[in-house]
């Protein structure tokens, strides 16, 4: 909330939240009972936004005041990190600059950030270029927007939060009326009973490269036997969702306004695992175990039948406004550092174009299969998380014992640490906290030892006379 030394100028988040809400000024002017000409001065921020504001933005749009005062923890991040390139450096553009241009700016800040990330996938075309010229192709140029880039962002932007398939999971469970336990055999059941759709496990000679397969035709739902229960459990959401929910389903993914198919074709089936994990996890119920637990993971998944990464994602999940929990950040990523997974309900630390930090002893796990891992990192602005990471296993191959090995990171503000039994014994007023960066291109710690390329936008110091602690030393 505001204090009485900080002015709250939120023009930005005012004219985004307006323009997802699909109404005018002059409506919005009315719902809050102000001018619309003041209203107009908010979105400029040429007034601050009061207390008695927020509340009456919290009480007309049933939203968490908190949210709005609160940080932003993506335009920013992600515009300073797009003029953290080379080609800005003469520009001398700082932190607060690029927040203060997100904040007034969303929506160009998010057009910056899409058009950076359309010339480096260029760029990386490019690069590969040499490798299609041995075979005699020319190197195709880039989209705009990868589908998987754009579903990535739109869920960012709502941190990862829907109510809608919230409303429709808490529906269908009450008419399943199954305890946790028994949820399996009553998706089947329902399958089978409303929708004459048969589950069967097969064999993995029949089901080849597929984990999942649904039969339109003959109405069966075919699961690989190499799924594990939680998965096929899953699996079995995922399809009644879409038979019980596929208009709505579809209405969601169209009002979102996807750039092409692809991207839209890829949001549906976002918003499908999203209605299917709810149904397996419904909020009111799962929050309420996190918070008598501790967000003990362990215990939670004992409980609802789930897998640590099904449970490590729904953590996530969980923005109801009055409901709110903890606001996780999740990462998935393999041995060599790539992120295949990336969600975040509040602040995420890393960078949106690049890995992790190899400070973050997320990569440690690979190491300790099994184990969780804590941590406390510090963010080059100061700022501190808790975080705690596990492997997982996934299905990579038809023979016995052809798994992957991935990790699952999970974090969030160290503020929050207290709620949780993996933070008890820290000493959270005075933590010892490992410093590390959003990704090495972009971070300006000096003397890193685990550096792996120097700042993009700093000079490479290179000296014949002496060997710094760091790989790759630069200009401060």
């Amino acid at each position: 909330m505001a204090t009485s030394d900080k002015k709250l100028f939120l023009g930005g988040r005012l004219k985004r939240l307006r323009r997802d809400l699909g109404i005018t000024q002059t409506r919005m002017a009315e719902d809050l009972e102000v001018s619309a000409s003041y209203l107009n001065l908010l979105e400029r921020n040429q007034r601050p936004v009061t207390a008695q504001m927020l509340l009456r933005l919290a009480d007309a749009y049933d939203l968490d005041f908190r949210s709005l005062a609160a940080d932003d923890p993506g335009g920013g991040a992600g515009l300073e990190e797009v003029l953290g390139d080379k080609m800005f450096a003469d520009l001398g553009i700082g932190r607060h600059e690029a927040a203060e241009v997100a904040e007034v700016s969303p929506a160009v800040t998010e057009a910056v950030v899409r058009l950076y990330r359309a010339y480096i996938d260029r760029e990386r075309l490019i690069d590969l270029g040499a490798f299609d010229r041995v075979e005699g192709v020319a190197p195709s140029g880039a989209a705009s927007l990868q589908p998987t880039d754009w579903v990535r962002d739109l869920v960012g932007s709502q941190r990862n939060y829907f109510p809608e398939l919230e409303t429709c999971a808490e529906a269908l469970v009450a008419v399943l009326k199954a305890d946790p336990q028994d949820l399996g055999p009553a998706v089947r059941e329902r399958l089978q009973a409303r929708h004459g759709v048969q589950t069967r496990v097969m064999p993995v000679e029949v089901m080849t490269s597929s984990l999942r397969r649904y039969d339109h035709h003959r109405k069966r739902l075919m699961l690989s036997e190499t799924l594990a229960p939680a998965s096929r459990i899953f699996a079995m959401c995922y399809q009644l969702g879409l038979l019980e929910y596929g208009d709505e389903l579809t209405a969601l993914a169209d009002r979102f306004k996807a750039p092409d198919r692809a991207s839209r074709q890829l949001l549906k089936v976002f918003l499908g695992n999203y209605l299917a994990g709810a149904i397996m996890m419904p909020y009111g119920p799962f929050l309420a175990a996190l918070e008598a637990s501790g967000y003990d993971i362990e215990r939670v998944r004992s409980r609802f039948g789930i897998s640590f990464e099904q449970a490590a994602q729904r953590l996530t999940t969980l923005g109801r406004s009055g409901a709110r929990g903890v606001p996780f950040f999740m990462v998935r990523l393999d041995a060599a550092g790539n992120i295949s997974k990336r969600f975040a309900a509040g602040a995420f630390p890393f960078s949106r174009f690049g890995g992790t930090c190899p400070r973050w002893n997320v990569h440690d796990s690979f190491k300790t299969p099994g184990r969780i891992l804590t941590q406390v990192i510090e963010t080059p602005d100061g700022e501190r998380y808790f975080t705690l990471s596990r492997t997982v296993r996934r299905v990579s191959g038809l023979q016995a014992g052809q798994e992957d090995e991935l990790v699952i990171g999970l974090g969030c503000e160290l503020k929050y640490a207290a709620k949780l039994a993996y933070a008890r014994g820290l000493d959270i007023a005075a933590p010892v906290a490992v410093e590390i960066g959003p990704s090495c291109r972009i971070c300006e710690r000096p003397a890193c030892p685990q550096r792996a390329a120097a700042p993009i936008n700093r000079t490479l110091l290179v000296e014949e006379s002496s060997k710094a602690l760091s790989p790759f030393p630069f200009v401060a």
